[in-house]
Parts: structure tokens; sequence; C-alpha cells
């Protein structure tokens, strides 16, 4: 699918699913790597980006099996056959890299190219790397690939991350489950994906404590086991089709969607008219009419709010009255949906990582293209609220799942 015809004006109604989170399958899905017996997956979301992940799995030696109608993944990594990630793989997806710590824990060496991944930032890996060094490993970079040894099996170590990062959190996570000794990681992301990578790898035999604090404990062992494990609802998939509600006005309960993970994210969509309801079966958005009203917000690590809902809420605020200001302190390059939204008659002046957005009464349907994954979703709220047909365009973005 290359491009999408939204014709707007219309609410939304309906119950929508929530399904697993992608950000944490993925990691999921190279925590598998860490045991000879399978990992089963369940509320597993099936998107080109967990298809990539199940493919270079597949190639180090992980037997794969997709059960759809449960939408359970099984991953039985019983032997590595290969201990190398190449570039054409790792390139599609950013996530792959995390294949280099369970691979250097379990085997003891591995080779993983550089990875590629949405043009919104640098988003370097040394803080991975520098982890994995300071629990023993030797790393050398060469043409673009990472060569990682640890020959005589990694080992426990206290590391202090400069910054906050989740994927920097969760790799040495991985890794240092089967380390020789303890590790104890500080500064970390407390993300509600941390918590859900930490109970499937205890409940593989991990000893992990900590995860959702700023502080997480991990006593090494000699070795995991198969587990089950339910994957965590995707709260950016929640918060993305509640900002569509925002824009275009309607009734959605959000099946299985959980408000202690979208905290931040209900606060904004409150303060802009949008009701928020937790109910047994997850959270209803509503919007029955009137104007939104503009709201300022800084995007933050959890328990902030997320930079990943980022463009879509800016989708929804080109609604409102007056000006809302955003500030964007995650990734730099991550305003570039600003000019797309314009084109439909948006009002955003952006000035480095802040964008200000002066509401309109209306935007008018017309060409865009998307630039990266938020971004796309981001054109389509605008389409479902704006008047007449929008065609969104390179839409391919959108099939790495929400």
């Amino acid at each position: 699918m290359d491009r999408i015809a939204i014709t707007g004006g219309a609410a939304l109604q309906g119950t929508i699913p929530i399904y697993g989170a992608k950000n944490s399958a993925l990691k999921l899905q190279a925590a598998s790597l860490l045991a000879a017996q399978p990992l089963m997956l369940e509320n597993m979301p099936d998107l080109a980006d967990t298809r990539f992940m199940a493919q270079l799995l597949a190639s180090l030696g992980v037997e794969i099996t997709w059960i759809k109608e449960t939408r359970t993944l099984r991953m039985a990594a019983g032997e590595i056959g290969s201990t190398i990630a190449p570039y054409d793989q790792v390139r599609k997806m950013r996530a792959s890299f995390n294949v280099l710590g369970p691979l250097l824990a379990r085997v003891g060496h591995a080779t993983v190219s550089l990875p590629g991944g949405c043009a919104i930032g640098a988003r370097p890996v040394d803080l991975h790397l520098k982890a994995f060094e300071a629990m023993g490993a030797d790393i050398v970079i060469e043409q673009g690939y990472v060569k990682a040894a640890a020959l005589r099996g990694l080992k426990g170590a206290e590391i202090e991350f400069p910054f906050v990062s989740v994927g920097a959190t969760e790799h040495a996570m991985l890794a240092a489950a089967l380390a020789h000794g303890d590790t104890v990681l500080r500064n970390v992301a407390r993300e509600p994906e941390i918590v859900d990578l930490a109970e499937c790898l205890n409940a593989m035999g991990a000893r992990i404590e900590g995860a959702g604090e700023s502080e997480i404990r991990i006593k090494g062992v000699t070795s995991l086991s198969g587990a089950t494990h339910r994957v965590v609802a995707d709260r950016i998939e929640a918060g993305t089709f509640a900002a569509a509600v925002g824009a275009a006005g309607g009734d959605v309960l959000l099946e299985g969607a959980r408000a202690e993970h979208l905290g931040a994210m209900i606060a904004v969509l409150q303060q802009a008219g949008v009701a928020v309801e937790a109910e047994a079966k997850g959270l209803r958005v509503k919007r029955d009419g009137g104007r939104l009203k503009a709201v300022d917000f800084d995007t933050a690590p959890f328990p902030g709010f997320p930079t990943d809902l980022q463009a879509q809420v800016m989708a929804m605020l080109c609604f409102a009255d007056g000006q809302s200001r955003i500030k964007e302190t995650i990734f730099e390059n991550r305003f570039m949906h600003a000019p797309e939204l314009a084109r439909l008659g948006a009002q955003i002046a952006v000035h480095g990582n802040e964008a200000v957005v002066t509401g309109v009464e209306r935007l008018i349907g017309a060409p865009v293209m998307a630039t990266d994954l938020r971004a796309s979703v981001s054109l389509v709220i605008a389409g479902l609220a704006a008047q007449g047909e929008t065609i969104v365009n390179r839409v391919y973005h959108l099939d790495r799942g929400l």
C-alpha cells in the first residue's frame, strides 16, 4: 500500500481492540535468543516491524511459528545457527540491533550491523556498547558493523546511564540476565515496556528487581528457560486512537487500554476538552462537539508525555482555540510532519525544538507525504477531521505499526 485516501468530517464511533505494544514485543522477541526452550508471546502485534524481527531471528537459527488465530508467536532458539546480523536486515528497523546483547550473553560473540530506522534523529547506540564494555565485552566497530566478544562470559557491573534511554536500558537488561554476578543499572528508563520485559525475563528464570523505578538490580543466572508471556497493551496505539477521536469527535472504547500507562496523555486530552474515562474493558474517549482548547506540553521520558504521541496530538491541536506550545525534548528532527500539516491549512511555527500551533477553523483535504511512522498517522488523524479528501502518500511507514 502506497497511499491512503481519506474523506474527512465523520465522527468516530465503536470499539477498537488495543493489541500488544510493538515497542515491547520487539525486545521480547530478542529475548528468545537467551533460552534453548520456546518462548511463547501472546497478544502479539502482527506488524511489518515484528515480522522483520522474526525474519532476522530465523536467520540466526530461531524456529518461528506464528499462530495467527490466537495472536501468538512461538520462538524456539534450541541452537544458535549464526551470530551475524547483516546490514540488509538490521537497516530495516532499529530495534533489530537488540539481538547483539542476547547473542553476546548466550554465545559469547556477535557481529551486528549498526541500525537503521526512522529519520527522526541520530539516536546513537553508544550507551548500549558502553554498557556491554562495562560487563567485560571487547567491542570493535568496522565497516558499519559492531563486532563484540566476551568469550569467558559477561560479568555483572554497576552502570549509570548519563541520560535516560529506553533502548539502552532494555538492551542492558537482556545482556545482564545471563551475566556472571550482579548488575546494577542506574538512571534507567521507567516505561511500561521496561516492566513488561522484566516480567517476561523473570518468567524465563531471570532475577530482575526494580523495573519501573530509576534503578534496576539484576542477579545473573547461568541459563534461562522457555516461558509464556502476554505482551502489554500498546499505550502508543491507544493514545493514537484517542487523539483521532479528539480531532474528529465521537465516542470510542479502546478495549484493553490501561489508564496508568497514559497518565500524561490523558491529562493533555482532558485539558483540551476531550473526555477520557476508565472502564472495566479499557478506556472510553469522547468528544461530543464544541471547539478544543489549546494546551502546552513537553515530551519527556515516562511518566512524562511520550514523544511517540507528539505528532498525533499536534494534529489534534490544529483544531483548538488559541495557541498550543509543544516542546520536543527526546528526538531532534521530530517536527517533520508540521510542513505537511500546513498543506492542509494548519498554522504551525517551528523554532528549533519548539512548535507553536495556532488553531484554525478547519483544515481542507490535500495531497500530503509521510516522513516517518508517527508523522504518517498524524496526517491520517488530520485527514479524518479535515473537509474533503486527503491523500496520504508513502504510507508504507504505517505498516511498521502505530
